[in-house]
């Protein structure tokens, strides 16, 4: 699920009751920020998934029943107003999370229900994982208490001077205001995080819960009980730092070639220079790199997490990666710190796994799963070591002789060089955490025996291999050629951010004069492909002269069009001349023998391409006829 979390709009100060109606409009239109912040000041022990539902519950429960008026809460007094329907339901949501966040006393200690809604059954969800800061920042929050997490929250998200912030938490019925701000100052001020993906209910990632457990539900209750009852045990014990599997769950598998695959000692480790001799040139000729390689206490915290992610464990994959333990012991690529984690990153053969901890020592992790079978050449040359400011950090493969960052939508300007320093690059800009419009798109630009090629970071492990040319016979899109088809078209990777991506090709298939006489158009087709194979996304792009950038006007998914199966494609789109006249271009591959259109627009053509003139929003269906006779259709 995707949110689109916006401030709330400008409005006057509240000057009296909120009926019901506004209140309502205000749920509707601020609901993403509403839940994120119940989320941020719910306790953290309640775990990811169920905060998750706990927020939306409050958020939802918001409204008062029946048809009765909210008192008014006064709006911010300094700097912007806030919608009043708004400021009532942030306070109430405020006093709901809050109230979770109480400490109880007798029975009340005991841990409240699960909200009677929302509910997912057999499925847990959880916000999508940031980098190390903002793991940090969750591990800080944590120690707070709930008040002082409301007043952090109020003052970085909602950007609320302290009087304003103070009121707000008296009106959400804590007893010390000023105390919630002063243990609010003990974290340091990183407001701009509390808006990452780290930290929205709304955008989420859904993993099955326990399959075997619950296979074996029915046939063992009184087994699974208590197993359940041990569990509940260990989580209520008080933490001392690591233990010595970390933020693992409880073991509940004992065999042979499990407890083989946890052994640090067992680790494959592959030599430094293997890869001179080695037949293939995949992940499987990778040294072991990074200082920490020898501590067996970070290995072994790293392989228990894999196999039993405890509650504590953010963990994110690629669409279509699996997530369970590894089969045997699997191979070490890296361990060492970056940034403010400690990092391991292993290799099973058929996925790459990458554990970070806080280098704090404070409890929780994350896990990160990436689909990689079949990798070799340019698509085992990098793995993302971390990211954070906006940058990431890239491992490069043992063959790369030179890196270097360029700006995909500059084809004209000359790439600079990275330093790399035992195979870790020096920090390039992101464009997977690129906020806002679009106006660069820095790759990554390696070099080795075979020539040079360019990757980008789509927000996973893996960078995603770019190339340019027909299908079946494309090119690294690193030449002059190639860079200048890419340019105008860059910007549209980021419809491909965390899609599990193996590789995006940009192929240049027809040319088109416009009928004003004012140049020509470019059709372009860029085709992602996916690790799993299904998902393939095919997008048909006309770039005009003097745009900076091409337009997207059709888009196949899980289609053969646009790939090596079927190098044929086949769009249209509506363009306004300069003189105000509006025409249906269509274009087809240098194959393509004639072009029909009917439906808002009739017309037909021979060749490759056809203009018509057309009423501004009409709607036109194309059919083709390719040189050998076969038909084919628009791309959709």
């Amino acid at each position: 699920m995707q949110s689109q979390d916006v401030a709330p709009r400008q409005a006057p100060a509240a000057t009296g009751p909120v009926d019901l109606e506004q209140a309502e409009a205000a749920l509707v239109e601020h609901y993403p920020r509403l839940v994120r912040i119940a989320y941020l000041v719910l306790p953290p022990g309640l775990g990811r998934s169920r905060r998750v539902l706990t927020a939306h519950s409050l958020a939802q429960r918001a409204l008062p029943r029946g048809r009765k008026q909210l008192s008014a809460v006064p709006a911010r007094t300094a700097g912007r107003d806030t919608d009043p329907g708004y400021a009532c339901l942030r306070e109430r949501v405020l006093r709901a999370a809050l109230e979770a966040a109480r400490p109880r006393k007798g029975l009340a200690r005991l841990a409240p229900l699960p909200p009677l809604l929302p509910q997912v059954w057999g499925l847990r969800l959880f916000p999508r994982s940031g980098g190390a800061d903002e793991l940090a920042l969750d591990q800080r929050l944590s120690a707070l208490s709930g008040p002082a997490r409301a007043a952090y929250v109020l003052r970085g998200l909602e950007r609320l001077p302290d009087p304003d912030v103070h009121r707000i938490l008296g009106a959400a019925g804590v007893d010390d205001p000023g105390g919630a701000l002063a243990a609010a100052n003990s974290v340091p001020a990183q407001h701009a995080l509390l808006s990452s993906p780290e930290f929205d209910p709304c955008s989420l990632q859904a993993r099955p819960t326990d399959l075997m457990r619950r296979r074996q539900h029915t046939k063992a209750a009184l087994a699974a009980a208590a197993a359940l009852a041990v569990c509940g045990t260990l989580a209520l014990l008080p933490g001392g730092g690591w233990g010595p599997d970390g933020a693992a769950a409880p073991a509940y598998a004992e065999n042979p070639s499990a407890q083989a695959a946890l052994d640090p000692g067992r680790l494959t480790r592959v030599p430094p220079t293997a890869w001179e001799s080695a037949a293939r040139t995949d992940f499987s000729a990778w040294p072991a790199r990074g200082p920490l390689t020898g501590d067996e206490a970070l290995l072994r915290r790293a392989l228990a997490v894999w196999a039993r992610p405890g509650e504590t464990v953010h963990v994110s994959a690629t669409p279509g990666t699996q997530t369970g333990g590894p089969a045997g012991p699997p191979q070490l690529l890296y361990a060492g710190e970056v940034d403010n984690a400690r990092v391991v990153i292993l290799y099973d053969g058929l996925r790459i796994a990458r554990y970070a901890e806080p280098r704090d020592g404070t409890q929780g992790a994350a896990l990160d799963f990436a689909r990689v079978d079949g990798a070799s050449g340019a698509e085992a040359s990098a793995l993302v070591l971390g990211r954070s400011d906006g940058n990431v950090r890239y491992l490069t493969a043992p063959w790369v002789t030179r890196a270097a960052a360029r700006d995909l939508t500059k084809p004209a300007s000359a790439a600079t060089a990275l330093a790399v320093t035992d195979g870790i690059t020096a920090p390039l800009a992101s464009p997977a955490l690129q906020p806002g419009s679009c106006t660069s798109w820095t790759v990554l630009q390696l070099t080795d025996a075979s020539g040079t090629r360019l990757s980008t970071d789509l927000g996973e492990l893996v960078p995603a291999h770019l190339t340019a040319g027909r299908p079946g016979s494309a090119g690294e899109a690193s030449g002059t050629e190639a860079l200048r088809s890419w340019a105008p078209f860059a910007c549209s990777l980021a419809a491909e951010r965390s899609a599990g991506i193996r590789s995006v090709n940009a192929w240049g298939y027809a040319e088109q004069p416009l009928p004003d006489g004012s140049g020509s158009g470019d059709w372009v087709c860029t085709r992602a492909e996916t690790w799993r194979g299904e998902g393939t996304a095919a997008l048909a792009q006309f770039h005009t002269p003097g745009g900076a950038a091409g337009a997207v006007v059709a888009k196949g998914t899980d289609v053969p069009a646009c790939g090596p199966r079927d190098p044929h494609v086949l769009a249209g789109v509506l363009w306004k001349s300069a003189g105000g006249h509006w025409y249906l271009l269509a274009a087809g591959s240098r194959d393509t023998a004639s072009i029909r259109a009917t439906g808002g627009v009739t017309a037909s053509g021979r060749g490759a391409l056809l203009a018509a003139r057309a009423e501004q929003g009409a709607r036109a269906d194309l059919k083709g006829t390719l040189a050998d006779g076969r038909s084919i259709t628009g791309l959709r």
